[in-house]
């Protein structure tokens, strides 16, 4: 029963194309940020629904930022489920960036010592 033509039992069931399958890749979600979006939201009308992706896009965040925003129901970017998906209005996102840049402080440089001097070249 050594004999060449002799298959093992498992490669006897394989195709004979098939020499070695590949492992299997689990497929992952993207996380990282999206490219700036393609669209100007000052364009679009209020009412216009956005995905999370794209949302993402505009807001310059990970989807997996909105994600966890999505889980605090007093977060000020508000958003909608529609057939399970998040969609968020554009009048929506538009209002987030404008309180952002109201509460964002303008910067200011960085002092090398807290004496009010600047640092020595």
């Amino acid at each position: 029963m050594s004999g060449k033509d002799e298959k093992a039992p498992i490669e006897a069931l394989r195709s004979p194309g098939s020499r070695k399958m590949p492992h299997a890749t689990k497929r992952r979600k993207n996380r990282g940020m999206p490219p700036p979006a393609t669209f100007d939201i000052d364009t679009l009308p209020g009412s216009s629904n956005l995905t999370a992706l794209e949302a993402a896009a505009v807001i310059r965040r990970t989807p997996g930022a909105l994600e966890l925003w999505r889980r605090d129901p007093n977060h000020p970017l508000k958003w909608r489920y529609v057939d399970g998906r998040p969609l968020y209005r554009v009048d929506a996102v538009r209002d987030y960036l404008a309180k952002c840049d109201k509460t964002t402080k303008p910067s200011q440089p960085h002092k090398a010592r807290g004496d009010d001097r600047g640092a020595l070249p």
